[in-house]
């Protein structure tokens, strides 16, 4: 009985450390500025699309990327949880960390003229965070920071937001406040009238397509880029105006990348 007990103990000594190793090696490293100011009113907007990011469901708790991890926009509402290095840097507070919403492009040159780095050229993971972000772990005498970063899936409250703009042959729509992966791959609209229109990404989280859809009720198909696809029937009624946004029931699974 003793022999069998050891055993199990090993073996669950094992697992754990196989899990350890797992995780540990889904870190990713990183550098780390921050932007905006104090309350965070300067990441508002951004290359995203996102324009007032409390009305998308995102608050302050965001960051700009670097052009590695920004992807042309496809990145657009993912999440990451972000720790400092305490290894390589004493500007660190040690035993924190955040998690943000990718909601803007740190470009190229753009951090040289701010801290001196280019920290956001090609091919470095940067993180250009909010202020109140990067206070969460690090000092803020720092500037920059060596981070530890991991892709997570993404908790939002109420379901998928959908804002129409454009004008009559041509619709332009925003998808805000997507749990789970954050950010879409592909999406379709259909009006009262017409089958399922195939869109593109117009830049970040602006989706378009050029059809007569005004006046119909719109049904939208969005796919995550884990994979998952939501079908939002009729969730614009037929006397949807440009500058409108629906909020739908839909809402991607929180667990899932």
């Amino acid at each position: 009985m003793g022999g069998t007990t050891a055993m199990l103990l090993a073996y669950s000594v094992a697992v754990l450390a196989l899990l350890a190793t797992s995780a540990a090696a889904q870190l990713s490293s990183g550098t780390a500025t921050f932007y905006g100011g104090r309350d965070g009113a300067g990441t508002m907007g951004g290359a995203c699309g996102y324009d007032n990011l409390y009305n998308a469901g995102y608050g302050v708790l965001n960051a700009a990327l670097s052009q590695a991890l920004f992807d042309d926009g496809a990145s657009c509402g993912q999440c990451y949880t972000i720790t400092c290095d305490t290894t390589k840097s004493r500007w660190c507070k040690a035993g924190y960390s955040v998690t943000v919403t990718a909601t803007n492009l740190c470009p190229p040159n753009y951090a040289i003229t701010t801290n001196g780095g280019g920290w956001c050229n090609p091919p470095r993971p940067h993180f250009d965070m909010s202020q109140p972000a990067w206070e969460h772990i690090g000092i803020y005498q720092a500037g920059i920071i060596p981070v530890l970063y991991q892709r997570v899936p993404c908790s939002r409250q109420g379901g998928v937001r959908l804002t129409i703009s454009g004008f009559n042959y041509f619709q332009l729509v925003l998808v805000t406040n997507a749990a789970g992966s954050g950010s879409i791959r592909s999406m379709s609209v259909k009006g009262g009238s017409t089958g399922w229109i195939g869109m593109t990404r117009n830049w970040g989280a602006l989706w378009q397509c050029s059809s007569a859809l005004v006046g119909q009720p719109l049904s939208f198909m969005v796919t995550s880029t884990g994979g998952q696809t939501l079908y939002m029937n009729d969730v614009a009624p037929a006397w949807w105006d440009f500058g409108m946004t629906f909020s739908s029931n839909a809402q991607f699974d929180q667990y899932r990348l």
